[in-house]
């Protein structure tokens, strides 16, 4: 897709970025050093079943959103059928996410030894049936309070399936500096998302830690970078001081957001300030741009590409991490040793961020 960036000199930045890239990768594939692991989450859209179907030679492990538990311990879910065999077909390993339901149902399943048990053995019964090399857990939205509770699950449940020859790895929520700050939506973040995550205890549990390095900003907060530069560097220098750099993910976001004015008027009619932000993918911000002569705009502190424009005379923010953004995080990971990185999600990316990657190595 052509790039709407506006002017030569981004242009030809672009070029010379590319130009750098293929350097990197042939310099890598003489020495025959191992690239990073490229982990890519993929739900079930059909943009993004048909992005792994095409660019199924540069993932070198799948992470689709395939099951759910509930407060009793209920695996349910199943995986696609098409995609499992694909996959299969061309040898990348899959290993799905395991997500759960609200804070009070989790809380009710991380207590009880009873639901533990039937969920590991419904995992256990699921990757044998499908051939499945592990799990993901994606717990997020957990009080602080549950952190002993959730901490002595992911221990069980790592037992359970190394067992079994199994992997377990785990999406884990930024929370440098590791203790709640000073102001409400700070408090509010350390409580229920960032508080819960003993970073020790379950690197020293798990095969794989997936750092989460995006939505800085999202629909809880005012527009700005999804992952910003030194937003990222923070949270990675604070979780290598806990998780070894060689089970270390980083995460790399592919999607964007749009910040807009949205309907002031509640369902029950009354009236209140209601600034919305919402996901938005490549194949929208980028020919929304063209179709309001935005220019997209790179900021060189966050390594962020980003625009904005007038509807209805109110300006929308749109903030975009797109085939620049993901060279330099993607170079991040590569000067730091780690494991590899986890993009979420297949679908939403710029086309261009194929180009960065290699040929997967099976």
């Amino acid at each position: 897709m052509k790039r709407l960036l506006g002017t030569l000199a981004v242009g030809l930045s672009m070029m010379a970025m590319a130009c750098t890239s293929s350097v990197a990768l042939a310099a890598g594939a003489a020495t025959g050093a191992k690239a990073p692991t490229a982990l890519f989450y993929m739900m079930e859209t059909q943009k993004s079943i048909n992005s792994f179907e095409q660019h199924i030679d540069k993932i070198d492990l799948l992470v689709p959103t395939w099951y759910g538990v509930d407060q009793n311990g209920l695996v349910y879910g199943q995986p696609n059928p098409y995609v499992l065999k694909l996959a299969h077909e061309k040898k990348v390993p899959v290993m799905p996410i395991i997500s759960p339901v609200d804070k009070q149902k989790f809380h009710e399943l991380i207590t009880s030894e009873t639901a533990k048990k039937a969920m590991i053995a419904s995992l256990l019964q699921q990757a044998k049936e499908h051939g499945l090399i592990g799990y993901q857990f994606d717990f997020e939205n957990i009080a602080w309070t549950d952190r002993d509770a959730f901490t002595l699950l992911i221990k069980q449940t790592a037992t359970a399936l190394h067992g079994a020859g199994l992997k377990l790895s785990i999406a884990v929520v930024p929370n440098a500096p590791g203790h709640a700050g000073r102001g409400p939506f700070s408090k509010w973040m350390w409580e229920f998302w960032r508080g819960a995550f003993d970073y020790k205890a379950i690197g020293d549990a798990v095969d794989l830690f997936c750092l989460m390095t995006y939505d800085e900003h999202t629909r809880w907060t005012v527009p700005g970078p999804v992952a910003g530069m030194p937003w990222v560097m923070e949270h990675l220098k604070y979780a290598l001081q806990f998780i070894p750099k060689e089970k270390l993910s980083l995460g790399i976001p592919l999607y964007g957001y749009r910040w807009y004015t949205d309907n002031p008027v509640k369902p029950d009619g009354t009236e209140a300030s209601n600034i919305a932000g919402a996901y938005f993918d490549a194949d929208e911000s980028i020919p929304q741009a063209k179709q309001y002569g935005a220019q997209i705009q790179w900021d060189p502190v966050e390594h962020e590409a980003f625009y904005y424009f007038y509807r209805d005379q109110m300006r929308e923010w749109v903030f975009m991490p797109e085939a620049r953004s993901f060279h330099d995080r993607y170079a991040l990971v590569k000067e730091y040793g780690l494991e590899g990185f986890c993009s979420w999600v297949l679908g939403s990316e710029d086309p261009k961020v194929w180009d960065e990657l290699p040929k997967s190595q099976r």
